[in-house]
C-alpha cells in the first residue's frame, strides 16, 4: 500500500520517517526542499504537488503549521483533495473543529474518509515515537489507519466516532500545555532571581504537585541549556491558544485563566517574536525582570 505525507517539517519529517522505519512505501511532498531532503535520502518518493501526492497515494497524513497551509494544499486547485487514488486523509494538525468539518464535507464530496488524528508531544516525542496520538472518525476508518499511527507513540486515544472530537482533546491539552508554559516561565524566572538553582527548582518541582509539561520538558531540555530549540514557534502555539479560547467560548465555557495566558503570548507576538521557538517565552519574563537565568546544562 502506498503511504503519502504531506508535509514533513518539524513534526512530519520526524513522523514520516517512522513509517519507513516500519517498512512502508512512501511519497512525500513540502514546498522546503531541505525538509524533504532527509526522507529522499531513506528512499521516500518525491511527488511534485500536493495533487500527484493524491493520485499516487490511497491514504495521506497532513502535517501542515497553519489553517491557510491546510487550505491551500488540500482544497486548493491543485491540492490534494484532487488526486485520483486518494481514499483515507489522516489530518495530524490541530485546526479546530469547524475546519475539520469544512475538509471532511469536501472531501466527502469526492469519496475520501477523513480521520483527525491530532498529536502531542513535540518534536522530540515524534522523534523518539513517544507521541500521545489521538483520533477520532468512522471506526472502520481509524482501524485501516492504526497499524500506521500506532509507529508514532504507544499512547492511541479515541476521542469519539466523528471528525472533530479528537480537535477537542487536544485543544483541551494544548491550552493546558500553554497556561502552564507562560506560569513555568514567570516562576521559574522568580524562583532563580530570588537565588534559587534552576537544577534545584527542576529536581523538586518535577517531584512535587507544580510538575506540568513545561518543567518535565520544555525547561530541562531547551531552557536550562539557554539553546531554545524545543522546535515550535510562537505563532504556532498562538493559534491553538485561539482556537481552544474560540471552542470554550461557543460552549460557553469561562475562560479567564486562558484568556490572561493568551495576552501573554500576544505580548510575545507584538514583540516580534513570532517566528521565535515556544521557549523564549522565558526570555520575554527575564526581559521584564531584568534578570536572566544562569544556564546550567
Amino acid at each position: 500500500m502506498e503511504v503519502g505525507y504531506l508535509g514533513v517539517g518539524n513534526m512530519g519529517q520526524p513522523m514520516a520517517a517512522k513509517l519507513l522505519d516500519a517498512g512502508h512505501s512512501l511519497t512525500i511532498f513540502d514546498i522546503s526542499e531541505p525538509a524533504m531532503r532527509p526522507l529522499l535520502e531513506r528512499q521516500a518518493r518525491r511527488a511534485a504537488s500536493s495533487q500527484e501526492l493524491g493520485d499516487r497515494s490511497e491514504i495521506v497524513f497532513v502535517s501542515l503549521p497553519t489553517l491557510a497551509a491546510f487550505r491551500a494544499a488540500v482544497l486548493g486547485p491543485n491540492g490534494l483533495i484532487h488526486g485520483g487514488a486518494l481514499k483515507v486523509l489522516v489530518n495530524t494538525c490541530t485546526v479546530g473543529v469547524p475546519f475539520v468539518k469544512e475538509v471532511e464535507e469536501a472531501m466527502a464530496a469526492r469519496g475520501v474518509t477523513v480521520v483527525d488524528c491530532p498529536i502531542s508531544g513535540g518534536p522530540a516525542g515524534a522523534r523518539a515515537g513517544t507521541l500521545s496520538v489521538m483520533v477520532s472518525g468512522a471506526p472502520e476508518a481509524i482501524e485501516r489507519v492504526r497499524p500506521l499511527i500506532s509507529l508514532w507513540g504507544s499512547t492511541l486515544t479515541i476521542a469519539g466516532d466523528k471528525p472533530g472530537a479528537a480537535q477537542v482533546l487536544k485543544l483541551t491539552n494544548n491550552i493546558l500545555f500553554a497556561v502552564s508554559l507562560a506560569a513555568t516561565s514567570e516562576a521559574f524566572v522568580m524562583g532563580a532571581k530570588g537565588g534559587l538553582d534552576p537544577e534545584v527548582m527542576v529536581n523538586a518541582i518535577n517531584a512535587g504537585s507544580g510538575r506540568n509539561g513545561a518543567t518535565q520538558t520544555v525547561i530541562p531540555t531547551v531552557v536550562l541549556d539557554r539553546s531554545f530549540d524545543y522546535g515550535a514557534a510562537l505563532h504556532i502555539l498562538m493559534k491553538d491558544i485561539d482556537l481552544a479560547i474560540a471552542q470554550g467560548e461557543e460552549l460557553g465555557i469561562p475562560m479567564w485563566v486562558c484568556q490572561t495566558a493568551r495576552l501573554v503570548y500576544k505580548h510575545a507576538i507584538f514583540q516580534g517574536s513570532a517566528d521565535d521557538d515556544i521557549s523564549t517565552l522565558v526570555r520575554q519574563v527575564e526581559r521584564g525582570a531584568g534578570f536572566e537565568m544562569p544556564k546550567t546544562r
